[in-house]
């Protein structure tokens, strides 16, 4: 038999990990679950588990972030879109709950089940980039919500309504709401019941969106006319597509503390440009995880709502090892906000700090009738 390559046995010794750890959080609980028992359970050594993973939170992480994986991978596509955004909601809605505990299952296997964070996250950093990461979901969803003729050409957008984006917010908080109430009472909330709910928040009026009161005095775009070599082999976690950061549009970098600023990149962007977020963090052990996590469980439940043509028409990447802010020469970091127009794989203009996605969505490109919307 032909003996493993390194990689092979590492990659072996990781999925032993997981799987032990699967069972042991499952049966614990994340308190109470203890890195040793894993090890046994793995037959390997403690040093051994600790070679792959920095500690029993980003352990735990990778186990939620291995299921959701496998879950969008295996998501199958609706056989046509929703009729109307209410009907998409619901839709939505229905993938989404089907992670609820039953009243059988244990606390352990409950809380994998619905993604459970509570008493996970102990850091100020990873509890901000929660807050930015719940504003980014709300963002795609709404993305996907947008209406849009079926033979809109690509990436063509439409302008969000008024109040989208804080529609999706609040179907989100409905769905998480019930996870945290199923987590600790199996069986409590109706799906259906919930499901129609999420229906009825498609058609609640909550008026215009405020701009960010920082935007007006964000430092403008720099004009550049730089060629551009981006990093290779990333893809796009909302279609699973190759990207390519080349093509003319924005490349917006933003750090997992700052997620929230995308809205204003896709915002301001002109709607045939391609609009890139590239998500990057300083601790991809832990907060890179997380974003991982969030991301990659939306993105599954949005494949299984929308047909492939229906999708938010954003791209999202995720950098965890930040090749892309360093090719741009910034180090990724946790609060990274930084951006590129891109125009005949060029860079035609380049923001850093506050409001950057804004402002180089915003600077002109040399076709007049592609500049940002007004």
């Amino acid at each position: 038999m032909a003996r493993l390559t390194r990689a092979q046995q590492q990659e072996r010794t990781r999925a032993a990990v997981l799987v032990a750890a699967r069972q042991e959080f499952a049966e614990f609980g994340y308190a109470e679950a203890k890195v040793d028992r894993i090890a046994e359970r793995a037959e390997l050594t403690r040093g051994a588990v600790y070679s792959n993973f920095t500690g029993k939170r980003a352990l735990y992480l990778a186990v939620l972030v291995d299921t959701v994986e496998r879950a969008r991978d295996a998501a199958e596509p609706p056989a046509g879109p929703p009729a109307s955004a209410g009907q998409a909601l619901g839709a939505f809605a229905r993938v989404w709950l089907e992670r609820l505990p039953f009243l059988g299952d244990t606390p352990g296997s409950g809380h994998l089940q619905v993604r459970s964070l509570s008493g996970v996250l102990g850091t100020e950093s990873a509890r901000t980039a929660l807050a930015e990461l719940v504003r980014f979901e709300a963002l795609l969803l709404a993305l996907a919500l947008e209406p849009r003729p079926a033979d809109a050409p690509l990436p063509a957008r439409t302008p969000l309504p008024a109040g989208a984006v804080r529609r999706a917010g609040l179907a989100l908080t409905l769905l998480h709401g019930a996870a945290a109430v199923a987590e600790n009472a199996p069986g409590t909330g109706d799906p259906f019941d919930l499901a129609r709910a999420a229906e009825h928040l498609a058609d609640t009026a909550l008026g215009d969106d405020p701009e960010p009161p920082h935007l007006p005095y964000a430092a403008p775009a720099h004009p550049a006319e730089t060629p551009w070599t981006p990093p290779d082999h990333l893809h796009d976690e909302i279609t699973g597509r190759p990207v390519d950061l080349t093509a003319d549009g924005v490349v917006v970098v933003l750090g997992t503390g700052r997620l929230s600023a995308a809205e204003d990149a896709v915002r301001s962007a002109a709607p045939d440009d391609e609009v890139t977020i590239v998500v990057v963090t300083g601790d991809p052990a832990e907060t890179g995880r997380l974003a991982r996590l969030r991301i990659v469980d939306l993105t599954a439940c949005l494949r299984r709502t929308f047909p492939p043509d229906r999708l938010p028409r954003v791209r999202v990447v995720l950098d965890d090892t930040g090749t892309v802010p360093t090719a741009l020469g910034h180090p990724p970091t946790d609060h990274t906000e930084t951006a590129v127009r891109i125009h005949h794989r060029l860079i035609t203009a380049h923001a850093t700090g506050r409001g950057a996605g804004h402002t180089a969505a915003r600077h002109p490109t040399r076709n007049p009738g592609r500049t940002g919307t007004p």
